[in-house]
């Protein structure tokens, strides 16, 4: 399944009530930096554990939008990445593997507390690429 990610920075709780009311949607997931299980390699400082590490808005009937709120500032352009969900490694991986060439690795693709792989990429066209494997 293929849905729009969008990247917020330290707004993105406001973002997805308007969203909500907007198309009477129906907020799916909404989970905070707070409620991630402690790494002492991914610290998250305290005033920043109730910014929203993922949401999930369903719009319409067959229409989703994700999101998050980032630590970096977005420039115009960038805050929409194609989030990619399958339910294999290997489809994940060949194409993580093509998208890489000539571009940039965001997140190295990897296993996560809430997927067996999940990372980030921006192709040769600048186009960042979010790979979740459930």
């Amino acid at each position: 399944m293929i849905k729009p990610y969008l990247m917020f920075n330290r707004e993105c709780e406001e973002a997805f009530k308007l969203y909500q009311e907007a198309f009477d949607g129906e907020l799916l997931a909404m989970q905070k930096y707070g409620d991630m299980p402690p790494n002492p390699e991914f610290r998250v400082d305290e005033r920043d554990k109730d910014l929203v590490l993922h949401a999930h808005l369903k719009l319409t009937e067959n229409g989703y939008i994700m999101g998050s709120d980032g630590s970096r500032d977005f420039k115009e352009g960038q805050k929409v990445c194609i989030s990619v969900e399958l339910n294999y490694e290997d489809p994940a991986i060949k194409a993580w593997n093509i998208l890489k060439e000539g571009g940039n690795v965001v997140m190295d693709l990897q296993p996560t507390f809430f997927s067996k792989l999940h990372g980030s990429v921006m192709d040769k066209f600048g186009i960042i690429w979010m790979f979740t494997v459930m």
